[in-house]
């Protein structure tokens, strides 16, 4: 198990992509844990343990969604109600375009945005998902317009992020 530990970071990514509230996100994690444990005797080593990982976290966090998908209401705050008196940082408000850019795709697609920023290649990405090596890359290439658009969509204060 000492590779679980080595490629912790996997279930944070998954997790902090798929849910926002702490509480449900620290409760989505012990739950990747768990089956991460429960399914270790079956990984026979045909793929890197990385990619393991991500398919077992990654089926456990839609699953946990789909069962858990409550809608949470929490009353406003002081804090929620905070506005900034200056712009974020270019580096940081790119990341929090993107970000944010991406909180709208569709689950499957928030996955293969995931994978392909961590560096993977189609076939470690459609072993993962599941999909065939030319359906990630038809996938990319239309996640790539949608992120286009919801970035076009997104208020001005972020769009001046490459001058």
């Amino acid at each position: 198990m000492r590779q679980l530990n080595q490629n912790l970071g996997i279930a944070h990514k998954v997790g902090s992509l798929y849910f926002t509230d702490d509480e449900e996100k620290k409760d989505a994690l012990q739950e990747m844990m768990y089956q991460l444990w429960k399914s270790y005797p079956s990984f026979g080593g045909r793929s890197k343990f990385s990619t393991w990982m991500y398919r077992v976290c990654l089926n456990t966090a839609l699953t946990y969604r789909r069962k858990n998908g409550r809608c949470r209401h929490e009353p406003l705050t002081p804090a929620h109600l905070h506005i900034p008196q200056e712009p974020p940082a270019k580096i940081d408000a790119a990341s929090s375009l993107l970000a944010q850019a991406i909180t709208d795709l569709s689950t499957l697609n928030k996955a293969i945005v995931l994978l392909y920023l961590e560096d993977m290649g189609y076939d470690e990405i459609a072993h993962i998902t599941g999909l065939s090596k030319s359906n990630v890359s038809v996938r990319l290439v239309r996640i790539r317009k949608e992120l286009e658009t919801n970035i076009n969509k997104l208020p001005n204060q972020y769009t001046d992020v490459n001058s």
